[in-house]
């Protein structure tokens, strides 16, 4: 089966091609090109980003072999709503049926939508058998009391209407819109690192996006418009450079964590007028002094944020970061101190077998996007495969209990 998935990012396009066979996925190609159309989840120039994107898909056919025809599509978690909640019967000692389970979940105010906001993920992360909590489908199992503790994220319409208008406009169906953080997730956990609990941080260009894990559950996304290109920018104003001048300064001189002889090593930068023959010096010190407070700012963000849904109580002691900003020279061992976790350095996952050019952790996004299944994130107890299987006599029936549980 062909599974293709698209990124649209303020610093680049990617799309990626591959062919699942049984649980086996083959990449067939990942192609990515510059753009700078995106600024804030806002589109500047429609027509040029369409265009973008209608050759970033012919590149991938071309270099997969395959005819697209529909995608996976990332949505930034922007403005995002994390919600938890819980609800209860009572069983009576009896043995746990699907129909039970269905019975405490369309009797819950869960499915309760807003206009401004779509049900991204639809998620049960426990389940608690009189005061016994497992994590696992509990059916089977005889209790007095059953209560389901659920996950909602729910994302902004705004920015789906925008990628739908663009979809359409290239004659593409959508097979699943995916939750940034959950996308680069899922390209860089591993399995136990799914379970036990960690957090994934994608340090992106324009924008920084969190997903939590725990047993092997979907627990907690979202993102925020701070990014490594706002340490550019700081170091831009910092010392009067030009913006590329920035960027070259923080990807070869830049630390989080400085270092004594920073004082001394002395770096000669262009001036921010662009003038060929006007420059200034600078000692290293003063760009890490810059870049420090931003860094700092951002994991602070993130972790106020998990405060915020009260998720430190959990106290996951594993820190993953990706995307291109992790790559800044110190960033980890600066996590280490704000998490007071173990923190590494992700790219995405050596089981996927990709071409050298593309374990970097800033393709992590678009590759989760053909990892993704979303019948791993959303409540389906009687899935279709299962109703398929009764006896075709009782179908009018379980259509008709429906309208009562």
């Amino acid at each position: 089966m062909i599974k293709a998935g698209l990124n649209i990012g303020s610093s680049k396009i990617s799309c990626i091609v591959s062919d699942f066979k049984k649980d086996n996925v083959n990449i067939l190609s990942i192609s990515s090109i510059p753009t700078s159309e995106l600024k804030k989840n806002i589109i500047i120039n429609y027509d040029k980003l369409l265009s973008d994107i209608k050759k970033l898909i012919y590149e991938s056919e071309k270099n997969s072999q395959t005819k697209i025809n529909s995608i996976n599509i990332n949505i930034p978690a922007i403005d995002s709503i994390s919600d938890y909640y819980e609800s209860e019967t009572l069983i009576g000692d009896e043995k746990i049926s699907d129909l039970h389970l269905k019975k405490i979940i369309n009797q819950f105010k869960y499915f309760n939508k807003s206009n401004d906001y779509y049900e991204s993920i639809n998620n049960i992360i426990a389940y608690e058998l009189d005061n016994k909590t497992i994590f696992s489908n509990p059916v089977g199992n005889y209790t007095n009391f059953l209560k389901i503790y659920f996950y909602k994220l729910s994302l902004s319409n705004k920015y789906k209407n925008n990628i739908t208008n663009l979809v359409d406009d290239l004659k593409l169906n959508v097979d699943n819109y995916i939750p940034t953080p959950l996308s680069s997730s899922l390209a860089s956990l591993s399995n136990d690192e799914k379970n036990l609990g960690s957090i994934c941080i994608d340090l992106g260009h324009s924008s920084t996006s969190t997903a939590i894990f725990e047993n092997n559950n979907f627990i907690f996304g979202d993102s925020f418009l701070v990014g490594s290109n706002n340490v550019t920018n700081d170091i831009a104003r910092g010392v009067s450079t030009t913006l590329s001048s920035a960027e070259r300064l923080k990807t070869l001189y830049g630390s989080v964590i400085s270092s004594p002889s920073d004082e001394h090593e002395i770096i000669e930068i262009p001036k921010i007028s662009g003038e060929s023959d006007e420059f200034s010096q600078i000692n290293r010190s003063m760009i890490n002094s810059i870049i420090k407070p931003r860094i700092e700012e951002t994991l602070e963000i993130i972790w106020q944020r998990i405060k915020q849904n009260k998720l430190d109580n959990k106290k996951i002691k594993n820190v993953v970061l990706t995307g291109g900003g992790s790559q800044l020279e110190g960033i980890k061992e600066y996590a280490e101190i704000i998490f007071s976790s173990n923190v590494r350095l992700a790219k995405p996952l050596e089981s996927l077998n990709l071409e050298k050019n593309f374990l970097k952790p800033n393709f992590t996004d678009v590759i989760g996007t053909v990892l993704y299944d979303p019948s791993d994130f959303s409540i389906n107890f009687l899935k279709k495969d299962e109703k398929n299987k009764k006896k075709p006599g009782f179908s009018s029936f379980f259509a008709w209990l429906d309208q009562y549980i």
